[in-house]
This record gives C-alpha cells, sequence and structure tokens, in this order.
C-alpha cells in the first residue's frame, strides 16, 4: 500500500469532485477518438489511447512509491484475460463512436451494469432478487427503447452504419462488464494499481495486432488528437482510481451518468448531433434501472456492514 493511502481520509465531497474529473477527461477522449474515426481504424486508436496513457500512469505509480507494487502480478494469466477482453470492448466501442451519434453511444454503454449483474449471476454464483431482476429488465427495455430507430437496419448490418455501431456499443458494454467481473475476481489477488498497470501494457501490446488491418499515417493534426485521447484516458484513470480512495463506490458511482449531459452538449455543439426523443426516453430508462442497481448494491453492503471505504493499493 502507498503512503499516501494511510495518510487520507474519506472526503466524499473529494471523492465525487474527483469522479466528475474523471468522467470528463473520459467523454474528452471518447470526443477526440470520434473527431479522428473518419480516417484511423478503431485498432489504432486503440494503440494511440493506450500507448500514451502509459507514461501518465508510470509517473502516477512512480508518484505514489507503487512500481514494484504496479509491476508485480501474482497472477499473469489472470491479466492477460482481462487485456483481452478490456482490449476488445475499447475497440468495439471506439468503433461505434464512429458510427453513432456521440449521445447515442453513450447512452448504450450504460448497459454495462445490467450485464454485470447478469454475468455476475452467471460466473460469480450472485443470486439476483426481484429488485435486480426488475431493474434488469426495465434497463434492457430501455436498451430497446434506444435502439428502436436502429431496429430496421439489424437485417443488413452492411447497409445500416448505424445499426452496425449500435451493435458494436452494446458489444462494448458488454465485453466491459465481463471486464468488471474479471476484476472483481482478481482484486483478491491483485492490488488495483497492478491491474491498471497491466492492462495499459497489454491493451497497447494487443492493439499492435491489428497493425496489418488498414493503419493509416495519420497527419500531424490527427496525431495531436490521438495523443491528446491517450493523454485523456491515462488522467481519466488516475482521477477515477483517486475517486474510490476518497468515497465508497456507492457515492461516487451514480456520477458516471454525468457523461450523458457532457455527450449531449459536446455532441450538439461539437459534432451538430440533435438528440432523438428515443434516445433521450431510453437512456433515461437506462440510467434509471443503473442507479437502481447502484443503490441496492450500497443497501446490501449497509445490511452486511461492509460499506467501508475502498483503498486500492
Amino acid at each position: 500500500m502507498g503512503k499516501s493511502d494511510t495518510a487520507l481520509g474519506m472526503s466524499p465531497v473529494r471523492g465525487i469532485l474527483l469522479k466528475l474529473g474523471a468522467v470528463t477527461a473520459f467523454m474528452v477522449m471518447a470526443s477526440l477518438v470520434k473527431a479522428t474515426s473518419e480516417t484511423v481504424p478503431p485498432g489504432q486508436a486503440v494503440f494511440f489511447r493506450s500507448f500514451f496513457a502509459f507514461p501518465i500512469l508510470f509517473g502516477w505509480l512512480a508518484l505514489r512509491g507503487q512500481l514494484r507494487t504496479g509491476l508485480k502480478a501474482h497472477r499473469p494469466v489472470s491479466h492477460v484475460w482481462r487485456g483481452l477482453v478490456g482490449t476488445s470492448a475499447m475497440a468495439f466501442g471506439f468503433a461505434g463512436l464512429g458510427l453513432l451519434p456521440l449521445p447515442e453511444a453513450t447512452a448504450l454503454r450504460f448497459a454495462q451494469p445490467i450485464f454485470v449483474v447478469v454475468l455476475a449471476a452467471l460466473m460469480l454464483g450472485e443470486r439476483i432478487r426481484l429488485f435486480r431482476t426488475t431493474a434488469v429488465l426495465v434497463g434492457l427495455a430501455g436498451v430497446i427503447v434506444v435502439l428502436s430507430p436502429r431496429l430496421g437496419g439489424f437485417a443488413d448490418l452492411s447497409a445500416d452504419r448505424a445499426a452496425l455501431g449500435a451493435l458494436f456499443c452494446l458489444l462494448s458494454a458488454g465485453l466491459a462488464a465481463l471486464a468488471h467481473v474479471f476484476i472483481r475476481k482478481m482484486v483478491a489477488t491483485e492490488s488495483t494499481s497492478a491491474i491498471v498497470f497491466w492492462f495499459t501494457i497489454t491493451s497497447t501490446v494487443m492493439s499492435l495486432l491489428t497493425l496489418p488491418f488498414g493503419w493509416v499515417w495519420p497527419s500531424v493534426e490527427v496525431a495531436a488528437l490521438l495523443v491528446m485521447a491517450g493523454l485523456c484516458g491515462g488522467t481519466g484513470q488516475i482521477l477515477l482510481t483517486s475517486a474510490y480512495r476518497f468515497a465508497p463506490a456507492s457515492v461516487v458511482a451514480p456520477f458516471d451518468y454525468a457523461s450523458m449531459l457532457l455527450a449531449l452538449l459536446i455532441g450538439y455543439f461539437i459534432f451538430s448531433e440533435v438528440p432523438t426523443v428515443p434516445m433521450l426516453a431510453g437512456a433515461a430508462i437506462v440510467m434509471a434501472s443503473g442507479g437502481a442497481i447502484i443503490w441496492r448494491e450500497r443497501q446490501l453492503a449497509l445490511a452486511r456492514g461492509a460499506a467501508r471505504p475502498v483503498r486500492p493499493e
């Protein structure tokens, strides 16, 4: 455990502010990736996002005196699987950003907590009672509402870019949920710093496997945007990790939904994307479902007397 962990007490306000900073950084990253999607393939975008996040994460671990912890993997194979799934989720998400309006892609990403509940039941044996079952079903209904304008396009994905983008975003949310389940198992043996560090390494290496599939030599402007995306991604990861050092997950998790507001603003003012009624209605339903799941998790934690500060090593 780093020295800073023992010296810091809980501060919900600071944790919330750090989470909002992380959400902002990730949304700026997504916007930069979307801005380059017409010329740069998703695999190449993943490389820039991962490689240029590495120096920031490396410096952060060095400042916290956690380089040894961050480099030490007790179960290397688990990091490989987490890296494979997480990198795939990132690639599908980036592909979806290039085919869908930013708010719609963001709304579909909110399906992740719903998938986490289902996968945790299947893979970890967690029981899903009536409350969470209802929340999952409501969330899936919200996803269908968001997808309703695209449903006709699923008959011919090759001819409907938006339908293909929606499919990519759902795959991204599902794979990200699977990565989350892997992390739940990994924290028993691996430190948070090791999980973050080795994911950055594996995603960088794995993105290079897409090199034969259409990488391009970007212009100076496009390269600058991609480098900025990587820096924002690394910064967002640090802010997110730090947020959970100051406040419990149940306190800061709901603020992830601030990304929807940012997506609407950026989509409208930067990309001239006007949100549709189905997208807004479906996003509201999905966010309500996810919020209910988060609330229920908090109540269960309190009931077990386990609502203690989360302090990553």
